[in-house]
């Protein structure tokens, strides 16, 4: 199982999201996600988080709040841990990223955008500022057909 970062960095209620079309073989392709990656060796969730948002953005994060944890089992990829954060205190300037385009976007529009459908309800559960949860997913290809939160399942996804 590989374990990932991912962050909803918040500004006058928009997330900025990357829309994932530069990379090559991207299970994430043309869709829009939160900022983060894979840990490297040694990483702890929060070295992870600082790192990726750096690469990516070129902004360094000088706050952020730990949210959740989300398990992804696939029958098509490796499965995944993902450490889930949010932060609205952060400074620099943006550099182009070599994964998409990076936009800031409606909160809303990224809920409904054309992401994963997990991940339209892990982001229902940022904007109510649910304490920190763990949430699984399943998917057989691109859809989901099992969902629990804090290991109770998620009825009619």
């Amino acid at each position: 199982m590989i374990n990932t970062t991912l962050c909803y960095i918040e500004k006058d209620n928009k997330y900025l999201v990357i829309h994932r079309t530069k990379k090559k073989n991207d299970l994430n392709q043309d869709k829009w996600i939160g900022v983060g990656g894979k840990f490297f060796e040694n990483e702890s969730p929060e070295e992870c988080l600082l790192r990726e948002v750096k690469e990516e953005t070129g902004l360094t994060l000088n706050s952020y709040s730990y949210r959740g944890v989300v398990t992804f089992v696939s029958d098509k990829w490796e499965s995944e841990l993902m450490h889930l954060f949010t932060s609205n205190d952060f400074q620099g300037e943006m550099i182009e990223c070599d994964e998409g385009d990076l936009c800031w976007m409606d909160k809303e529009f990224v809920e409904n955008s054309s992401g994963w459908a997990g991940d339209k309800l892990f982001l229902k559960l940022l904007r109510t500022d649910i304490p920190f949860f763990s949430m699984k997913l399943k998917y057989q290809g691109e859809k989901l057909i099992f969902a629990s939160l804090n290991g109770k399942e998620i009825e009619n996804i």
